[in-house]
């Protein structure tokens, strides 16, 4: 027996062949091929929309996920961009002025000087009369009134030993200072391990989206400030410009649970810096 072909409307009549054709089965088994085949047409065009459909969503969703990115730096950019200009308006804090110790001369002793007396030859002592230049002592010198001078040199050294530590205080002072002062712009800006595209990422994958707020269809960007310290600690995390209470909470929570940054330096000193960060949240 030859194979049938299903779609080929013969076997209906070989089917039908001396029976009754206006009976409803067998118009509607005559129409079986064009039906198949109008099904299948519309199911092949079903499955090009949605693959089309498929591709171009993916490729909007790509396009997207860069533009946020793209606009997630530019703001950075800005915010980095303000933060430079108020740094430069700010008055600059006058160091304290240092004066120098003055340091005061060595008086040495001098020669006794007494008024002269007009007296008999036979009357004037030995050691009361004048002395010829050529029989004063070379490395005395002379002054125009009394003054006890300097034997001990014990006074000269801590003298000197006050002048030379003196600036040692200051500059251990001006360190302290330093490290506890906030900067907004340094010359090296405290970075997250691995850079901007790293820190992007590293948000994405921890950030979880309150329910609270995805059932309400809430999203938006919250910008978040906080204190690089020396040791790339995270401090001070306060919320700038928020969104709504529930996405603020998750940004700040996010936020302190960063890994330890590189933290930024002046002068080759690592110092506490102030960094503004913005945590997008978009709903899919």
């Amino acid at each position: 027996m030859s194979k049938i072909d299903l779609y080929d409307p013969r076997w209906i009549e070989m089917v039908f062949e001396g029976k009754n054709k206006e009976y409803g089965a067998y118009k509607l088994r005559r129409g079986t091929s064009s039906r198949n085949i109008k099904a299948l047409l519309i199911l092949l065009i079903a499955a090009a929309l949605i693959g089309g459909y498929l591709v171009y969503k993916i490729q909007a969703d790509k396009a997207a996920a860069e533009r946020a990115a793209y606009m997630e730096q530019l703001e950075l950019s800005k915010l980095q961009e303000q933060a430079k200009k108020e740094k430069k308006e700010e008055k600059k804090v006058e160091k304290p002025k240092i004066e120098p110790i003055k340091e005061l001369p060595q008086v040495r002793e001098t020669q006794k000087f007494t008024a002269p007396v007009i007296k008999k030859d036979e009357l004037v002592k030995e050691e009361n009369e004048v002395k010829q230049m050529a029989d004063l002592d070379a490395n005395t010198a002379v002054g125009t009134k009394d003054q006890e001078g300097t034997k001990d040199r014990t006074i000269e050294a801590a003298r000197e030993a006050v002048v030379e530590a003196a600036p040692v205080e200051v500059k251990e002072e001006v360190k302290q200072e330093v490290a506890q002062k906030i900067f907004d712009v340094v010359e090296q800006q405290p970075q997250f391990p691995g850079g901007q595209s790293a820190l992007l990422s590293w948000l994405s994958q921890n950030i979880h989206y309150p329910p609270v707020a995805e059932e309400n269809g809430i999203q938006g960007r919250v910008v978040v400030s906080f204190v690089v310290e020396p040791d790339g600690s995270i401090s001070n995390v306060q919320v700038v410009r928020g969104v709504d209470p529930s996405l603020d909470k998750e940004a700040v929570r996010v936020t302190k649970a960063m890994p330890k940054w590189q933290p930024g330096k002046q002068n080759g000193q690592a110092v506490r810096v102030k960094y503004n960060l913005p945590v997008t949240f978009k709903l899919q």
